[in-house]
């Protein structure tokens, strides 16, 4: 997935304009959008639009952002949303791998008690919300086998650590945000799902949005969160391997398949070993999936 457009889950108008959108995956989201006396009310609109959209054959992936597990509402919401079969759920204020098994054991009685495909629903973690959740990062390589990503939040880690702000005066992260978005990267590599850049909160500065989008994709990230529709395009766009990247990585992937007995190849004057084969694999199964 290159983009996932947060839309919240107490708004009609909203969810519908985010089918529009073009964006790989909707996020609902029934944590910090709706307030307090309106999430039981979010929980059955997004059970609902659910249950609409998943029936349909061209829809983007659906995923819920649920409360976080120290508030005690997330039994509560997945009492509701799973009735509608989300194909994954967002769990925020992740503090390691405990938590991811803690939600995956809800998640199967849930799946088991609406006659769901068991192992179906994924999980997505936001794993640096907290303190304590940076040093659980290490965590997360083998706590579920329904881990399909994480993703790194600054915003709500400036609030836990008590920080007047989460970025620098030329608009670059503060270095306990790039920390958090690196250790995000390894732990990502380390439990071998992929890794989602965050948002952009800023969404009528597409030069800065195309900008970070840019050095995530450098660095490793896979896809990047939204939170308007207008972000969408830039995000796909970056995401989306170029036709000169492809050709290239299909270019590596041909020589090593030709020469088998070598573990170095040269290519328009570039000594190239294993590790960029490795690259070169990822890039194209990742124009496959987009693909599909």
């Amino acid at each position: 997935m290159r983009s996932l457009l947060f839309v919240p889950g107490d708004n009609q108008k909203k969810l519908q304009k985010g089918l529009e959108s073009g964006a790989d995956a909707l996020i609902l989201d029934l944590e910090d959008s709706v307030a307090l006396d309106a999430k039981p009310a979010a929980r059955k609109l997004a059970r609902d639009f659910l249950t609409d959209v998943t029936a349909r054959a061209k829809r983007p992936r659906l995923i819920v952002r649920v409360n976080a597990l120290t508030t005690g509402m997330t039994e509560a919401d997945l009492d509701v949303i799973m009735q509608g079969s989300p194909d994954a759920i967002m769990l925020p204020k992740a503090e390691g791998g405990p938590d991811l098994s803690h939600l995956a054991a809800h998640i199967a009685v849930r799946e088991a008690e609406y006659d769901l495909p068991d192992g179906a629903t994924r999980i997505i973690a936001i794993a640096t919300e907290t303190g304590k959740g940076i040093f659980g990062l290490g965590s997360y390589a083998g706590a579920s086998h329904r881990l399909s990503g994480l993703t790194w939040g600054a915003e709500d880690l400036s609030a836990d650590l008590g920080a007047e702000t989460n970025r620098l005066e030329d608009g670059s992260y503060a270095d306990p945000y790039r920390i958090a978005r690196s250790l995000l990267l390894f732990a990502a590599s380390a439990a071998q799902v992929d890794a989602i850049d965050t948002v952009f909160t800023a969404f009528r500065d597409e030069a800065v949005l195309r900008a970070e989008c840019v050095a995530a994709r450098r660095d490793g990230f896979t896809g990047k969160m939204a939170i308007h529709p207008a972000q969408v395009p830039v995000i796909n766009e970056v995401f989306s391997p170029s036709p000169e990247s492809l050709a290239r990585a299909e270019a590596i992937i041909k020589l090593f398949d030709e020469n088998p007995g070598l573990g170095v190849v040269g290519l328009d004057g570039e000594m190239l070993d294993r590790p960029h084969l490795l690259r070169a694999r990822r890039l194209k199964a990742r124009a496959e999936r987009l693909r599909e």
